[in-house]
């Protein structure tokens, strides 16, 4: 960790320029503006500063208005640019790390507004009623209209133990919802799979963490594993609804994963200038298998990279809705202080050229997600609606039972160990994009 004094010495240095040009001459200052520096306005930051170190009717904590003018400063730039302490910049490192003190939702900005993505299920916000899409208008009491997300972020986590107070916006309810979460710890499982009937993988993957390429690979090779007294997989079914994005570089290992060649992403810089362009290995590529990726208007950043990636290498099909759009690239810069800047540097690119930076991906296949409820009681693709739930459909007494001549066959095991009925009983878009999938493969079985 850098030491504080380091950091002051910096903040001096500026300060002292600031500080020589006021007994500059206006020759000095009308040269500096036309050769486009910005020390005419620092001259103007620095007047204000001992404006308010002179003349406020407090004391004043010069590391607090330095700081403040730092987090001004990127506060102007864009939603995803910020200054973060050495406490926030420990709450981004958790973040990759998948685990933390907080109430269980994950949240970016739309339309100026702190926005649900998903709500972690069994956490404090499921348990309390969130619902994605919903819209924080208070959180502590302070307006969170435009507030940044990095101190959101900072104001929902905390100890385990601790309540939080936040007020709600949800769509359909016309009076605020005051809601009171208690943080606990959130442990953030990135990927989740299961082999489905037909012998499909189904994969969520719910953020891009660290580790999140390599519990993919597991998921797939325990498939590949599980299938291989059955012919092996057929296909995978990539789940990337309400994923909010995460570490760029494992979104291009998980791309990586199905791509052998080509452009998985490329990130250009102020002007257009291209800074990198990361392409696909043929090393550890999966086969062929046919592939279906699931999105939605919550899948964000780096899962638009993996989508956009498999979508214009003609790898897979995209089903569900147009996603995020959120094609811009932060890094984080370390401060002498131990601080840091999450500053956008860059834009990025699918193979095809195509910035999805405020606009999105269109799916291939426009699925809408239906109501739960609906679902339920229509029972789609359940199975259940049958002439025996006619009403005054004919009863037909039995036959009366053969004598047994052999013994009876046993049940076969099911691909998922304890899994019956429908893959997705209550999922409308993977139900959908299940049979798009079992379409894709239908068409790649070789003719017999």
């Amino acid at each position: 960790m850098r030491t504080r004094p380091r950091a002051r010495r910096d903040v001096l240095v500026g300060l002292a320029i600031c500080a020589a040009l006021f007994t500059g001459t206006d020759a000095a200052l009308a040269d500096a503006s036309a050769s486009g520096t910005p020390y005419p306005r620092l001259e103007t930051f620095a007047r204000a500063l001992a404006h308010i170190e002179n003349s406020y009717v407090g004391e004043v904590n010069q590391d607090a208005l330095i700081e403040g003018a730092i987090r001004g400063m990127l506060k102007v730039l864009d939603p995803h640019s910020a200054y973060l302490d050495p406490k926030e910049l420990r709450v981004l490192e958790s973040d990759t790390e998948g685990r933390f003190g907080g109430v269980g939702v994950e949240i970016d900005i739309s339309d100026g507004w702190l926005t649900v993505l998903r709500v972690m299920p069994q956490g404090p916000a499921a348990r309390a009623g969130l619902q994605q899409g919903d819209r924080f208008l208070t959180i502590e009491g302070n307006p969170a209209r435009d507030l940044g997300l990095e101190e959101a972020i900072n104001r929902m986590r905390g100890e385990p133990g601790t309540q939080v107070h936040v007020t709600l916006r949800r769509h359909g309810v016309s009076e605020a919802i005051p809601v009171v979460l208690t943080r606990e710890v959130i442990s953030v499982e990135a990927v989740n799979g299961r082999v489905l009937p037909d012998r499909v993988v189904y994969v969520q993957l719910r953020e891009f963490q660290q580790n999140t390429a390599s519990d993919l690979r597991r998921v797939l090779d325990e498939a590949v594993e599980h299938t291989a007294d059955q012919g092996g997989v057929r296909g995978v079914l990539l789940d990337l609804r309400d994923n909010p994005g995460g570490l760029l570089s494992s979104a291009i290992l998980v791309a990586d994963e199905f791509l052998n060649d080509g452009v998985i992403v490329s990130t250009r810089a102020r002007g257009g200038k291209l800074l990198r362009e990361n392409r696909a290995s043929a090393a550890g590529t999966r086969p062929n298998w046919p592939v279906v990726v699931l999105v939605n208007g919550y899948s964000a950043s780096a899962s638009e990279i993996v989508a956009g990636a498999l979508h214009d290498q003609k790898r897979a099909v995209l089903v569900g809705t147009r996603t995020f759009g959120k094609g811009s690239v932060q890094n984080v810069i370390d401060l002498p202080d131990g601080s840091a800047l999450k500053l956008t540097t860059a834009l990025y690119f699918t193979p095809s050229g195509i910035s999805i930076q405020a606009k999105g991906i269109e799916p291939d296949v426009i699925v809408e997600q239906l109501d739960t409820k609906v679902l339920r009681e229509a029972r789609l693709g359940s199975g259940e609606i049958t002439e025996a739930s006619l009403e005054g459909h004919l009863l037909i007494e039995p036959a009366p039972a053969a004598p047994a001549t052999q013994p009876a066959r046993s049940t076969p095991r099911p691909a998922v160990p304890g899994a019956s009925g429908p893959a997705f009983a209550d999922d409308y878009q993977a139900t959908m994009a299940y049979q798009v999938l079992k379409a894709l493969m239908a068409r790649a079985a070789p003719s017999l």
